[in-house]
């Protein structure tokens, strides 16, 4: 890794209400006694890695996940918004039963046209989602140039920072599934990117 960096990409443990499949998106919950000790046990496995930084959202789900997560490592942890889960607008907080029967037309759109819907209330697109995340994203890999770091995640970000590993288009993101405090693993070699787990 002399050259380039290792990505643990975790997704956040499981969430209060989580039940309801709930759209969160950027409604701030905290993390179930299950979340965290899926984060326990993230942390656990990454105990002997060599993270050399942490990075979540603002979000507590994001931050109790990587105050977790590094706590066996003694290094910074960042915080910035531009990793927030996307914003569902006026989906918010409500659970996906719900918008189905309350949005029938508008779920259709999103099917049709998974990458520039937008939800009713100014939500925001996957594009949006996309530019958003990946702008910090970039900013934070060559930071991390030579380094192993983490990332403490959203379901919604973690496909986006995996459909461009992959060099998928946004449009089958979700066909990565993305279970609550799962792992991927990435390296950013000099002239390759290498994905080496998805949703372990």
């Amino acid at each position: 890794m002399e050259k380039g960096a290792r990505l643990y990409l975790v997704r956040h443990g499981q969430v209060e209400g989580y039940e309801r499949v709930p759209i969160y998106g950027h409604t701030d919950v905290l993390l179930t006694e299950m979340g965290i000790l899926q984060s326990e046990k993230i942390a656990e496995r990454l105990r002997f890695t060599k993270i050399q930084a942490v990075y979540s959202s603002d979000l507590m789900r994001g931050v109790m996940g990587a105050r977790i997560i590094g706590r066996h490592h003694n290094v910074p942890h960042h915080v910035f918004a531009e990793l927030r889960e996307i914003h569902f607008g006026d989906w918010e907080g409500l659970g996906l039963q719900d918008v189905r029967l309350r949005f029938p037309e508008e779920i259709r759109r999103r099917m049709t046209d998974p990458v520039n819907f937008r939800s009713p209330g100014e939500g925001e697109t996957i594009a949006e989602l996309s530019q958003r995340v990946m702008s910090c994203f970039q900013d934070i890999l060559c930071r991390q140039e030579g380094r192993e770091f983490l990332i403490v995640g959203h379901a919604a970000v973690n496909r986006v920072i995996l459909c461009n590993a992959l060099g998928l288009d946004l449009a089958h993101m979700f066909r990565l599934h993305q279970n609550y405090g799962c792992l991927n693993v990435i390296d950013y070699l000099e002239d390759s990117t290498v994905v080496r787990l998805i949703n372990g």
